[in-house]
């Protein structure tokens, strides 16, 4: 009994609904000299960012593509598994990152509200790898149940989707912003992620 199930539909157009890693950046740019070592602490959060951006963006898709017609549980339910585990492991990887940066230098709160992105990222972290836990835990067997599950999953993703886009925003203010917002890579990430914006 394969068929149609519109709450995959519905999964997927929670991903598309929920934007990756957006970042307060596009459309900012600043010309002055700034602050050289915040410029370098900037720069290393940043260019950890498009490998994980990518990572996310590519289990996105999955997930949306994984709710094709005529999917049969089993595979939705392995796709979106994988999907949510890569979730996991890229949040994880940029709250590693903030966390070597430091806290950015010269900025006011810097450290309170680097260890609050940490601390976010990670609790995303976490939230991913939960779904994954519940989306494994669905009884493929039984197409009515497992819609119920996947249900519940994307009502918890819609949550997850807007808190990842909080969870940098704090950080991201004021010099931090200017500074992030010269690096090439998170360019290239606020770039990707208004290309996606526009497309989806």
């Amino acid at each position: 009994m394969e068929g149609t199930n519109p709450v995959n539909k519905k999964l997927a157009a929670v991903v598309s609904g929920g934007a990756v890693l957006v970042l307060a950046l596009s459309g900012c740019s600043s010309d002055d000299d700034g602050n050289k070592e915040l410029d370098a602490w900037a720069k290393q959060v940043c260019d950890a960012l498009p490998a994980q951006d990518a990572k996310v963006d590519a289990a996105n898709a999955a997930i949306k593509q994984a709710a094709t017609d005529n999917n049969a549980p089993a595979n939705v339910q392995k796709t979106d598994s994988q999907a949510f585990q890569d979730m996991s492991d890229a949040y994880g990887a940029l709250a590693q990152a903030v966390q070597k940066a430091g806290t950015p230098p010269g900025v006011d709160d810097g450290e309170k509200k680097q260890k609050d992105a940490v601390s976010a990222l990670t609790t995303l972290s976490t939230s991913y790898a939960g779904l994954k836990k519940q989306v494994d835990a669905l009884d493929t067997k039984d197409q009515a149940k497992f819609a119920d599950g996947l249900q519940d999953i994307a009502t918890d993703l819609g949550e997850l989707s807007k808190s990842g886009n909080t969870a940098l925003k704090n950080l991201e203010q004021g010099d931090v912003k200017n500074a992030m917002a010269n690096q090439a890579s998170c360019k290239k990430v606020a770039s990707s992620a208004s290309a996606r914006a526009t497309t989806s």
